[in-house]
């Protein structure tokens, strides 16, 4: 078993449940496809590692044959929890609880992330010295999250969906004593803003990422 597991937080590709704030533009079935290729081209990420088992933490529990289909090879574990707090630290206990030296949680809101990021944070929590690594989200929360050991002081009552996330998610590893390692910032797709912002990122990117995601707005020219 690799040492190291990285896991998607995933939601069922179902219109009218996922990215609904980006609905107008798109229609409900629009936005769900969209969603389906940000799914699709970040398990083309995490495959991509090296040396890291893959894994997705899916909702809802019933649709585990939908993320057999999307990502064939992948542990599947279902999301367990009232908040996202709660399926954060209980999807990564799950995982160091199976034996795992690390375990990662990531986003699946940033198809144009570059795979260099998540390369280098498992570097990072390989090294003796990092606690926890953060890949912070350039609206105050984070699209990455890594611990060799569960912290789950580090996820309940915080302020999800807030400014405050990364900054309170530092005040309390600091209290708790655990050196963390960070990474670049990246930008998450939640706004029709950001939906436009990827739309132009795109035209720099390399013609290789985030294939499915450029290809959703390729036909809709």
């Amino acid at each position: 078993m690799p040492s190291i597991v990285v896991t998607i937080m995933a939601k069922t590709p179902r219109a009218g449940e996922v990215k609904t704030r980006l609905t107008p533009p798109l229609s409900p079935p629009d936005a769900a496809e969209l969603y389906r290729c940000f799914l699709l081209d970040k398990i083309a990420q995490v495959r991509a590692l090296a040396g890291a088992q893959a894994a997705i933490a899916y909702t809802p529990a019933e649709d585990r044959s939908v993320f057999q289909a999307l990502a064939p090879g992948f542990l599947l574990l279902p999301q367990r929890g009232p908040d996202l707090g709660a399926r954060l630290a209980d999807s990564l206990g799950q995982l160091l609880a199976l034996g795992h030296a690390a375990a990662f949680a990531i986003d699946s809101d940033t198809p144009t992330l570059p795979t260099a990021y998540l390369a280098r944070a498992l570097d990072l929590i390989a090294t003796p010295e990092t606690d926890l690594v953060l890949g912070p989200s350039e609206d105050g929360g984070y699209y990455l999250i890594g611990l060799r050991t569960p912290h789950r002081e580090l996820f309940d009552d915080m302020p999800w969906s807030t400014s405050q996330v990364v900054p309170e998610t530092l005040r309390r590893a600091a209290a708790k004593g655990l050196t963390v390692a960070s990474l670049p910032s990246w930008f998450d797709i939640d706004t029709p803003e950001d939906l436009e912002r990827l739309r132009t990122s795109l035209g720099s990117s390399p013609e290789n990422a985030a294939r499915h995601t450029r290809q959703f707005f390729m036909e809709r020219r």
